[in-house]
């Protein structure tokens, strides 16, 4: 079989150029920009979310990929209110993309011609912005129309925790050779394995992936001191010390965890505080903390999946995830389980040889069939 080579997204390959807003296609003629913001309790009142948001000053924020906003309203158009200028986004009307915006900036972007009726609207951010946060100001109504109560939320819910390979990293890219630029504009957490799986479930999900981060150690040793769990707590993740609030809404019945590509994807540097030993034995014992944390924090019937997949340079990354579920299992544990997907029929050819998004349609179907061997209680 081919080797592949395995790498993670670098934090510089995740620096965005300024561009210009894209017109998005389709699109008709913009309508004035609300003077004012709605509150944001009328924000969440009209529009469906489960990601990580923090209500500021009449707006969401928001800094993890895959955040998205789901509304109703009567009508022939609507109303998207945006402030970001760092990430893409796309807009579906009744599960029909009708636009992809490319750094939007401080908008409104409407969509007008339908069919006067109850229509279904829903917002996606695409792209990872670690360094920034986005603000969505809620849904407006086309003249005539009316913006409906939110959609009610699904009673299924997923949680998906990783790193670049979990955020669908360049994968609609058709080259490995990219750009930060490109990496950027090429990356749609929206068909990454973990949202494919969950939509095919019905059910409301996080996509709480960091490009880069491992669980003790970071890609190539950058930024040492830090690692994914310095910022899983977060709403905004540039904010340091920042930490999210759970509304009360978000209780998973499944938890997908897929770190340590990272931590074992590259040959440790001279000048880093780890030989092979001691990293494995970190990770070990940080894994296992962070599986404590878990599931303290969503209780014993949470069904938590410990992933792990092929790397070329080495076995290490599978072997310990499988023996870390193990030792779960023997202290009584049996709802903590391990799910390793393999290489076999992935081309890899996303950016620096991340996977495609054919690539996360198998992996997304690889999933589903174990999701199914779960005691699941959906």
């Amino acid at each position: 079989m081919r080797p592949v080579r395995v790498t993670a997204a670098l934090t510089t390959a995740l620096v965005t150029a300024a561009l210009l807003p894209g017109a998005a296609a389709g699109a008709s003629p913009a309508h004035p920009m609300p003077t004012t913001q709605q509150p944001a309790s009328a924000v969440l009142a009209k529009a469906h979310t489960a990601g990580r948001v923090q209500v500021d000053k009449g707006t969401v924020r928001y800094s993890w990929p895959g955040v998205y906003f789901e509304g109703r309203f009567r009508g022939t158009g609507v109303g998207i209110v945006l402030d970001d200028a760092d990430n893409d986004y796309d807009v579906a009307i009744d599960g029909t993309t009708v636009a992809t915006l490319v750094t939007p900036g401080r908008t409104t972007h409407w969509v007008n011609g339908l069919s006067n009726g109850v229509h279904r609207v829903r917002l996606v951010k695409r792209t990872e912005s670690p360094w920034a946060t986005g603000t969505f100001g809620g849904f407006v109504a086309a003249p005539g129309g009316t913006i409906l109560s939110r959609p009610p939320a699904r009673h299924r819910q997923i949680e998906f925790i990783g790193d670049s390979y979990t955020a669908g990293y360049g994968n609609l890219s058709t080259t490995r050779d990219c750009t930060s630029d490109e990496v950027n504009r090429t990356t749609n957490t929206d068909l990454a394995f973990g949202a494919l799986a969950a939509r095919r479930l019905n059910a409301d999900y996080q996509v709480n992936a960091f490009s880069g981060r491992g669980m003790v150690r970071n890609y190539n040793g950058i930024e040492p001191g830090t690692n994914y769990r310095t910022y899983y707590d977060r709403a905004l993740l540039n904010v340091e010390g920042d930490v999210w609030t759970n509304p009360g809404s978000w209780r998973p019945q499944l938890v997908v965890v897929g770190l340590g590509i990272n931590d074992f994807s590259t040959a440790i540097n001279p000048d880093e505080q780890w030989t092979p030993d001691t990293l494995t034995a970190a990770y070990s014992a940080a894994y296992q903390a962070f599986l404590d944390k878990l599931r303290a924090r969503y209780g014993a019937r949470t069904v938590i999946v410990v992933s792990a997949t092929y790397m070329s340079n080495t076995t290490a990354f599978a072997e310990l995830a499988q023996r870390i579920v193990q030792e779960r299992n023997d202290r009584g544990d049996s709802r903590i389980r391990y799910w390793y997907y393999e290489n076999s029929g992935l081309d890899y050819g996303g950016c620096h040889w991340h996977p495609s998004v054919s690539d996360h349609r198998l992996i997304a179907d690889r999933l589903g069939d174990f999701i199914t061997t779960l005691p699941l209680r959906w």
